[in-house]
């Protein structure tokens, strides 16, 4: 007996997934990305919290490859925080021109070319992996410190279990993670702005002696080095400690989820990000060198500094705990960055056909579900193949970044030089651009000369893998595409003719109801399949379309609203050809980001008027099916068949031959 009621087991677990992950977004109400929107202090939060937590292992990386000669350390916070901020303007820039995100993807591809693009949307997403994977191991790293160590054989489940909390909550939504969160990453700034406050005013009559050290140092190392040998050293300290500057590139990436104005909202929080990176990473150079830090072993160098400024204070210990516990806190906060960001990237990728399309989707609750899951995924495969080991992720790390950093800031000195005659302030934007792709090729290099042997290869295979598969979806959606131009070629000026039909539709006469996307030769193939394989049965054609909102089209009302009118556009035409061939035609379409839920209730809707209707869609079918195709091409068709007759209503597919 057919039913329109589903099984009450299916609305049981439908009411637990809606607990869970959240209800659905109205994708129609008019205030959908106010709402959904962040002020700049909460994107400074959700993606300003990568960067900030870098200051957990950057400086300090940077300061221990200073070995016995920490007199450089004055300078290397110095040049830290010159390098936040002339990689931070760049970064504003790129906000400016590209206002709707994309970060250094969208500025390779658009500014050097889709190879470079690949390359930086590649490292990117592989960054981003690793930037789940290390945040969270070294937030259950930080956690576990405090436990006894018969308990630390449950680190990589607790690692994974953390990684699968944060696919969830970001599922349910980008804004609702990041207010869950917002408390974690203000224990951080107050408790650390405190112990950096206290390690400057605290020891100001250490001032002088600092300056006579460096002073010192540098006369002793010009005698027994040199010159070269000071700026080698310099150069190798400050290139290692190159993970201070992860995660700058976020607000750029991330500009979809700005508040409007987008671009004034994204420079604000890139100010905040830049500010106050540069301020924590370049005071902790000054603290360790005023207090002189030596490495204690089973202790970060920040822990070591923690003890030292709060071991007289009331409660000192304690606060000293608060201020680690929250270090490691917050690196799960900035995990939270790599799924912000990096299914962005997949998105804005698979737009472009370098991914699966489906990775362009957005779900019920307007997230790239797909983008996430599979973020989330890799991260977990990563942190059980590294058995949650910070220390051989540090070393994967930091390289992919300065790929994409370094071909942003060629593509952006290749735009102001063109510009040159057009912008009178092309010079100076040039020179800043000039000198951040000086410093990311410098760190870049460095960096990868110096982690290439301990497993820095692994990183940049990876990344080579990723790039050489991207190469292979374009190479078959490019056949793809080929075919359906072909098909374009031939049928978009098919010849109708006839007197046109202008007769309304009557309800109880046979209809079919077509599925359509736009107008192109693909719906005409199946709408040409129709009445030649059932030819005088059908009085009535309906056009049936769904506006799906997907990462590229989400982007603001305007957007929508054309995608909106372009479907349209579409189905009118659609109705016109079907009349000139004699049928009564009409279309219905809604706008929404799951094409087989908004197909479905509109043919439910429609056979309620038209009680004796079929349901008609074309699929892309291949001589040789392989492996990959599934993966590629969705079976939305078959999914729309499975639900309709569910329902009771007959649904056909029609195949549409593809070469590939």
């Amino acid at each position: 007996m057919a039913s329109d009621e589903m099984p009450a087991e299916k609305n049981m677990a439908g009411k637990i997934v809606r607990a869970v992950l959240g209800a659905p977004k109205q994708i129609n109400d008019p205030n959908i990305f106010h709402k959904m929107s962040l002020i700049p202090v909460l994107a400074w939060i959700g993606l300003g919290a990568d960067g900030l937590s870098s200051s957990s292992y950057g400086p300090e990386e940077a300061y221990l490859a200073l070995g016995q000669h920490t007199y450089l350390a004055i300078m290397l916070g110095i040049a830290t925080a010159v390098t936040v901020f002339i990689i931070s303007y760049a970064y504003s820039r790129i906000i400016e021109h590209f206002p709707y995100g994309g970060g250094g993807y969208i500025v390779s591809t658009h500014m050097l070319g889709e190879k470079a693009g690949v390359v930086s949307g590649s490292a990117l997403l592989v960054d981003y992996v690793l930037t789940i994977t290390l945040s969270i191991a070294a937030c259950v790293d930080a956690i576990f410190s405090y436990l006894p160590l018969s308990f630390h054989y449950v680190k990589v489940p607790v690692a994974c279990l953390l990684c699968f909390v944060l696919i969830v909550l970001n599922i349910r939504g980008v804004k609702e993670s990041i207010m869950i969160m917002a408390p974690i990453f203000l224990v951080f700034v107050v408790t650390h702005l405190l112990m950096l406050l206290d390690g400057i005013f605290t020891h100001t009559s250490e001032f002088a002696p600092l300056v006579h050290n460096l002073h010192a140092g540098i006369h002793q190392d010009l005698a027994s080095m040199g010159i070269m040998g000071i700026l080698l050293l310099f150069l190798r300290a400050y290139s290692l400690g190159g993970g201070t500057y992860t995660g700058i590139e976020a607000v750029s990436n991330g500009l979809q989820i700005m508040r409007e104005p987008r671009v004034q909202t994204g420079k604000r929080t890139m100010i905040y990000m830049a500010g106050s990176l540069a301020f924590t990473a370049g005071t902790l150079f000054l603290c360790y060198a005023l207090l002189n830090v030596k490495p204690v072993e089973g202790k970060t160098l920040n822990a070591v500094i923690a003890d030292n400024l709060f071991a007289h204070w009331s409660a000192g210990k304690l606060i000293a705990f608060v201020t680690i516990f929250s270090e490691g806190a917050l690196l799960l906060v900035a995990a939270q960055t790599g799924f912000v960001d990096g299914p962005r990237v997949m998105a804005n990728m698979a737009v472009d056909s370098w991914f699966p399309h489906r990775f362009a989707a957005l779900s019920e609750r307007l997230t790239m579900r797909n983008g996430i899951v599979m973020m989330g995924g890799a991260a977990i495969l990563l942190l059980i193949y590294t058995h949650g080991s910070v220390a051989a992720l540090v070393v994967m790390y930091s390289i992919n970044v300065f790929i994409t950093f370094s071909l942003s800031e060629l593509g952006m000195s290749r735009f102001y030089i063109k510009r040159r005659r057009e912008d009178p302030t092309w010079f100076k934007h040039l020179s800043v651009h000039l000198t951040g792709l000086t410093l990311c090729v410098t760190i870049l290099v460095i960096t990868t000369m110096e982690k290439f042997i301990e497993g820095g290869w692994i990183t940049l295979l990876i990344t080579s893998g990723v790039i050489g598969v991207c190469y292979l979806i374009r190479k078959h959606y490019q056949a793809v595409r080929q075919g359906i131009a072909d098909l374009d070629k031939t049928l978009l000026s098919f010849p109708a003719s006839g007197p046109v039909n202008t007769a309304p539709l009557k309800k109880t006469d046979l209809t079919a109801i077509q599925l359509v996307s736009g107008y192109s030769g693909f719906g005409i193939h199946t709408l040409l399949s129709i009445l030649t394989t059932f030819p005088g049965i059908y009085k009535n054609i309906i056009f049936v379309s769904v506006a799906v909102v997907d990462s590229g089209s989400f982007k603001g009302v305007e957007e929508v609203q054309k995608l909106e009118e372009s479907i349209k556009s579409g189905l009118e035409k659609y109705v016109e050809l079907a009349r000139k061939l004699g049928i009564a035609a009409d279309y219905y379409m809604e706008v929404g980001t799951d094409v087989v839920d908004n197909s479905v209730h509109l043919c439910k809707n429609i056979v309620a008027d038209y009680p004796r209707s079929t349901v008609f869609t074309g699929q892309i079918t291949f001589r040789l099916e392989k492996f990959y195709h599934r993966m590629l091409h969705n079976e939305t068709a078959f999914a729309i068949q499975r639900r309709l007759q569910w329902n009771n209503i007959t649904t056909v597919i029609l195949p549409i031959r593809m070469r590939s």
